[in-house]
């Protein structure tokens, strides 16, 4: 490849933002995106187990016949309520879908690199980002160790995560 075979390449790669997505890639705070991912990760989980029964339910409701309210109060008449209630359940469906669409995303991305982690290193985060208050003693117990030791280790298998994730910069 000519010189200027290769200055009119990087010419290209910086119009369609190659460049400028190695740039931007530099500044993304990947610790910070690895916590949040393992915050989200028993929702991902949640998602992809439940999803085909709760298109199920909304598809059942969809095809009931509408019945009226006896509450004694007088009722405006909407013709279009049937056709609207079908709609309404076809949109909760489709967003049931994009959700799930997502979560298998999500778990094809960060499923490899949790399963290549240690149980220990497993157990370190979980205790740490997923649950309500990080139980720092839980691990101290665990291990037989300090408390500046069980923050050590998260930040070793934190750390082990991000490179799984993001590879090394």
């Amino acid at each position: 490849m000519t010189n200027k075979d290769k200055t009119s390449q990087s010419v290209r790669n910086k119009k369609s933002g190659v460049c400028a997505m190695s740039i931007m890639w530099k500044y993304l705070d990947k610790r910070a995106a690895a916590i949040k991912a393992i915050g989200d990760y028993e929702n991902m989980q949640f998602i992809i187990q439940n999803t085909k029964d709760s298109i199920e339910v909304e598809q059942d409701r969809m095809v009931g016949v509408g019945s009226p309210n006896m509450d004694g109060m007088p009722h405006a008449h909407n013709s279009q309520a049937g056709e609207e209630r079908i709609l309404d359940r076809l949109e909760k469906i489709d967003i049931l879908k994009e959700r799930y669409r997502q979560a298998v995303e999500y778990m094809s991305w960060f499923q490899p690199a949790w399963d290549g982690l240690t149980e220990d290193d497993k157990y370190v985060l979980e205790c740490f980002y997923q649950t309500e208050n990080s139980e720092v003693n839980l691990i101290c117990e665990h291990f037989g160790i300090e408390r500046s030791s069980a923050y050590n280790r998260k930040n070793r298998a934190l750390d082990k995560l991000v490179t799984r994730l993001y590879g090394k910069e």
